[in-house]
């Protein structure tokens, strides 16, 4: 007998705990701004993730390590203001929480206070745990992140997959243990083997959203300027495009800029 799917109005973290509970798989994109965040909530998204990609996505940079706490902080406000439904997750950027606890917690508690943010998102381990602890006493969620994290591309110094090898795979399994009984809310895996990723999701009792650690897990995120096709140049295996407003957008400013200069727009019906 199949039982009928909650419906949340809003959506928080007891919801994701529940949703993993009853097997209801949990929906996460990204948003930077008012727009954006207004038509992905809309949609009845559960979680937007204000990630740090928009030093990739919205800057043009080659990599999240650029970005910082301020320009977090207005991009999160910015999608605060247009939702109704999602939980609002925000990654704190390179720099504001590695090996310093008390930064990590003053950078959290800017985040919270000056974006309205719901929760917030850490890369690594058991090297940031002191951190974590320290961001869970002041009571602001924290949802973490293992496998590739972005943050230390120079460590790895490569985007391929994390955790092939045994002992990596082990130390994935032990961090993700360790950041559940810290107190993390949820868990980000990205880039790891599909089997890796299922045995950690199986294991704990928090959520666990991948992205390109296959279907195993309790819910999927995307970069949506990926899914919707707005970026070309990038290509993984994990991602899905839904659309192609990359052609279909250049397509719309070409016929524009056509009309302007053949001089058929405005026409007479669009003047005053």
């Amino acid at each position: 007998m199949s039982t009928a799917k909650k419906e949340y109005k809003r959506v928080t973290v007891k919801s994701l705990i529940e949703m993993k509970a009853t097997k209801e798989k949990i929906s996460m994109l990204t948003a930077y701004d008012y727009t954006m965040a207004k038509i992905v909530d809309g949609a009845g998204i559960d979680v937007i993730l204000v990630g740090d990609s928009a030093s990739n996505v919205m800057a043009g940079h080659e990599t999240t390590l650029p970005i910082t706490l301020d320009q977090m902080i207005y991009h999160a406000s910015s999608v605060i203001r247009a939702i109704y439904r999602a939980l609002v997750v925000v990654d704190l950027p390179f720099g504001t929480y590695q090996g310093n606890s008390k930064n990590a917690l003053e950078s959290a508690i800017r985040i919270m206070k000056e974006s309205g943010g719901h929760a917030v998102k850490l890369e690594g381990g058991s090297e940031i745990s002191e951190s974590i602890s320290r961001i869970l006493t002041a009571g602001i969620p924290v949802m973490g992140h293992l496998g590739l994290t972005p943050q230390s591309i120079y460590k790895f110094g490569t985007y391929t997959v994390r955790a092939k090898e045994e002992e990596e795979a082990k130390k994935l399994k032990e961090d993700a243990l360790l950041l559940e009984k810290l107190g993390c809310f949820a868990l980000v895996l990205e880039k790891v083997p599909a089997g890796l990723a299922a045995e950690v999701a199986a294991s704990l009792t928090i959520p666990v959203i991948g992205i390109g650690a296959g279907a195993g897990v309790d819910g999927q995120v995307l970069v949506t300027h990926d899914m919707i096709g707005m970026t070309h140049e990038f290509s993984p295996r994990f991602l899905r495009r839904y659309l192609d407003l990359y052609s279909e957008m250049t397509n719309a400013f070409q016929q524009y800029i056509s009309d302007v200069k053949s001089k058929n727009f405005p026409s007479e019906k669009e003047q005053y």
